[in-house]
């Protein structure tokens, strides 16, 4: 059974930063591209950040040099840290494995909250 597991998330003011974490179970970690998106409430989910098998990383024109997206294979788990936070960063923000059109996983998500 494939479960994805986040965390980290939580109540920030603006500029403050979190760290997000999502633990992988039930697939070869190493193999899977990785990515974190979120959904702001009437909103669309959009893609934050994604970490390749090959460690190739992109990120959403809001967050590039401010979010940070990495993985541990050894852990099999991603991480998104993120700094400088803005109240437009305040979403659900969900953790995505997929290595084909077959295996493609979401966590539960996870809620960021920035407000003064």
């Amino acid at each position: 059974q494939v479960r994805l597991v986040e965390s980290g998330g939580g109540y920030v003011q603006p500029g403050g930063s979190l760290r997000l974490s999502c633990s992988a179970s039930g697939i070869i970690f190493s193999i899977y591209s990785m990515a974190w998106y979120r959904q702001a409430p009437g909103k669309q989910r959009e893609l934050v950040a994604r970490i390749t098998s090959t460690l190739t990383t992109t990120y959403a024109d809001s967050v590039k040099g401010r979010f940070t997206v990495s993985r541990d294979n050894a852990k099999n788990t991603v991480y998104l840290q993120m700094n400088s936070l803005r109240p437009e960063d305040t979403a659900v923000y969900f953790c995505n494995g997929v290595r084909n059109s077959d295996s493609n996983y979401w966590g539960q998500g996870t809620q960021v909250t920035v407000s003064p």
